[in-house]
């Protein structure tokens, strides 16, 4: 079987999404158990000068969704960042995932030559191969804000561990 930019994107964006959503989860839970406000998880980042979870959660459902996009020739979905509380970033989450799941492998055909424009008409516009936007830029950025998302929890006393951040494969 030849590995396809539908199966090196979509399916692991699927995977590591869903890990998220099982994070999340444990994160509320703990909050609740030792009775900590919520907004203490929401609020928390790893150094003053990183986003704090929310927006890396944000983030990472952004680059899943974007590169699933981009890669199958649609339309970005235009998601405002609104979220500020573990439900909301669960729905973002769910989605994201409902978008995804949208999508079929016939919709990535010839996208490794796709030319993939980022910040468009910007100075800071960026023009690549699908093949290197997915596996030089997007996967990249997702797994950093993915981790991030899993270490600032792990910081912040979350009994998180490995099989929690691979969710299931």
């Amino acid at each position: 079987m030849s590995t396809t930019m539908y199966s090196t994107s979509v399916p692991v964006f699927q995977q590591m999404l869903g890990s998220l959503q099982v994070i999340l989860q444990k994160a509320q839970a703990h909050a609740a158990e030792k009775k900590i406000e919520d907004q203490v998880f929401l609020q928390a980042r790893l150094s003053p000068d990183m986003f704090n979870l929310i927006r890396q959660v944000q983030i990472a459902a952004d680059f899943a969704k974007g590169v699933s996009a981009r890669l199958a020739g649609i339309d970005v979905p235009d998601y405002q960042d609104t979220e500020n509380s573990f439900e909301e970033l669960q729905a973002r989450l769910s989605k994201t995932l409902e978008f995804i799941a949208s999508l079929n492998a016939a919709q990535f055909e010839d996208s490794e030559n796709r030319e993939i424009v980022l910040r468009p008409g910007t100075p800071k516009e960026r023009k690549m191969s699908g093949t290197t936007y997915l596996l030089g830029y997007g996967l990249p950025q997702f797994f950093f804000h993915v981790t991030t998302t899993y270490a600032i929890l792990r910081h912040h006393g979350v009994e998180l561990g490995k099989r929690d951040y691979m969710g299931n494969y």
